[in-house]
């Protein structure tokens, strides 16, 4: 039997998704009214734009701010917030007093890294009781869920709900999210929404990135607006050899000088681009990736932000001090980084107690910590706030009132707090089946870690936290990092605004990610991103800055 904590209610990025294991073992985009100016033509669609102003106020759900319970760490500067206790099951606060469920069934894909249990299991069983809604759950591997996504899609035959990742919103999926999926808005817009209170605390802006089509077509998975990528370190070799976290890429890359020991199977670091452009400040990437020069949009592959990043990135590679597993894209530098063969690597923050909880079973002594960013040549990084949502469970349009219903009545359960009892039920199961809980400590069975694990964490979700009672000091090294780097945090352009692009650009950027990782393990060279760049731009590069320029003008700079 291993500790468990339950998922942190934050969205996990594409890339946090595909490159930690963590997250998948812990597991856990806007339309019209249509913009005349926006839509264009050769390829427009009239879902292309983002709605804003009156039109999608009048959309979103009101909020109201859950009392039901008060976690022992606030949220600051856009964090999370933080619980290190766990609490007994009879003193677990009620956030649905009244089951909303009326005993109706409905079907649901949603992604799934690991094997899905049977159906009938406890866990599931218990769940469809609690919730008075029986699921008949469709999932779908997690690492080749696009795929199976847009052959759903393009069928003639939908679930009742289908969970839609943001790193899926390519080619015509987000067409398909506003043809195919009901408008949720007569069910949850305004005060509709009080009906079922757990989903009116979630946050607004999560809301306002369910947005597609011009219609209310998602229920969300909130997100911190904090860098969900943290530089990690390893805390307890750092102390022992008397190191302290660097401040300036230059004092990183002297660093690794002295950690590098190659022939005693030690490496620096694995690959760092990730923290690299958040040293340099660069541009996030879609929708966010531009800036305002005077009244010219600049892209994020424009910038000499971009290219300084890659070349610092390229030059840890050039001097020896990353894993051969890295350059190689091969293996798991995390597991490396476990066992002290890599001593820095930059990964989705939820890795934090994911390594933590497995290796301090037989090295309590274990201990890892995140970096605070710095601008490349010392002093505060310049960072760009997250979306406020990126995965959305969306009900297929052709379901009735009764389905749609049941469906909701699901996703308030499922969006419960933690410290309720309904929160202890969807992330850990029946106690005394799936979980204990001794001395505070609450964990899993075998059966628990087979069953109890992320299908229901993304019908619907409360507002991000973070909660190891296994790993008081975790938790709070989470959030106080977090707040640390907030405090550095700015919104970028069309911040929170779920945009649809034209399918006629929906390939501008395919070869990019690739060519960064060439260009940084020494494949390609600096000079072939700004060929690339130059390609992009009278390839389509420049017809989509007219694009989003005509989108600020129409909704205004989300930033200022």
């Amino acid at each position: 039997m291993t500790p468990n904590s339950p998922s942190p209610s934050s969205a996990p990025s594409r890339r946090s998704f595909l490159a930690s294991t963590a997250v998948a073992a812990a597991a856990v985009t806007g339309g019209v009214p249509l913009l005349s100016a926006c839509s264009g033509s050769g390829g427009g669609s009239k879902n292309d734009g983002t709605t804003s102003g009156k039109k999608l106020k009048d959309l979103l759900p009101t909020y109201v701010a859950s009392e039901a319970v008060t976690p022992d760490i606030p949220s600051k500067n856009g964090s999370a917030v933080g619980f290190t206790t766990a609490l007994p099951a009879d003193q677990l606060a009620v956030s649905v007093p009244k089951k909303l469920g009326k005993g109706g069934e409905v079907s649901i894909m949603a992604p799934l890294w690991g094997t899905s249990p049977k159906q009938g299991n406890p866990y599931w069983t218990a769940m469809d009781e609690a919730t008075g809604v029986k699921v008949n759950w469709r999932n779908q591997d997690g690492n080749t869920y696009g795929q199976k996504l847009g052959a759903v899609l393009a069928s003639s035959s939908l679930p009742d709900a289908v969970v839609i990742p943001g790193w899926e919103l390519a080619g015509k999926i987000p067409g398909a999210i506003s043809n195919k999926f009901a408008d949720l808005g007569p069910y949850l817009s305004g005060d509709k929404v009080k009906e079922y209170p757990n989903l009116a605390a979630i946050p607004t802006g999560a809301w306002q990135r369910a947005v597609f089509g011009g219609k209310l077509r998602g229920l969300p998975f909130p997100a911190e607006s904090t860098p969900n990528i943290a530089p990690f370190y390893r805390a307890d070799l750092f102390d022992k050899e008397g190191y302290q976290p660097p401040k300036t890429t230059q004092e990183f890359f002297d660093l690794c000088k002295e950690v590098n020991a190659p022939k005693s199977k030690v490496w620096a670091c694995g690959d760092m681009s990730w923290a690299a452009f958040a040293f340099f400040g660069v541009l996030p990437e879609r929708p966010h990736y531009w800036k305002l020069d005077g009244d010219k949009l600049i892209h994020r592959y424009e910038t000499d932000e971009y290219l300084e990043a890659l070349e610092w990135s390229r030059s840890l590679y050039s001097a020896g001090f990353v894993h051969p597993d890295a350059k190689a894209e091969q293996g798991d530098i995390g597991s490396l980084f476990a066992s002290g063969k890599v001593w820095m690597y930059n990964m989705d923050i939820s890795d934090w107690y994911g390594k933590t909880a497995v290796q301090r079973l037989d090295k309590p002594e274990f201990r890892m910590a995140a970096m605070d960013y710095f601008a490349h040549d010392g002093g505060d990084p310049t960072l760009f706030a997250g979306a406020p949502s990126n995965i959305w469970c969306c009900v297929n349009k052709k379901a009735d009132e009764k389905t749609v219903r049941e469906i909701l009545a699901l996703a308030n359960f499922c969006a419960a707090p933690y410290g309720t009892k309904e929160q202890r039920l969807k992330a850990y199961g029946v106690e005394g089946k799936h979980h204990t809980l001794k001395d505070g400590l609450l964990t899993k069975t075998e059966l628990g870690n087979n069953q109890a694990f992320a299908t229901y964490e993304y019908i619907a979700a409360p507002a991000p936290f973070r909660a190891h009672p296994d790993h008081p000091d975790v938790v709070k090294g989470m959030i106080e990092w977090q707040q640390r780097q907030g405090a550095h945090t700015r919104e970028p352009l069309f911040h929170g605004m779920q945009i649809q692009e034209p399918n006629r650009y929906t390939s501008l950027n395919a070869q990019f990610e690739d060519l960064e990782k060439d260009i940084v393990r020494g494949r390609k060279k600096v000079s072939d991103m700004q060929q690339a760049t130059s390609d992009w731009k009278s390839g389509g590069g420049d017809k989509l800055r007219d694009w989003y320029r005509k989108l600020l003008d129409e909704t205004g700079d989300a930033a200022s």
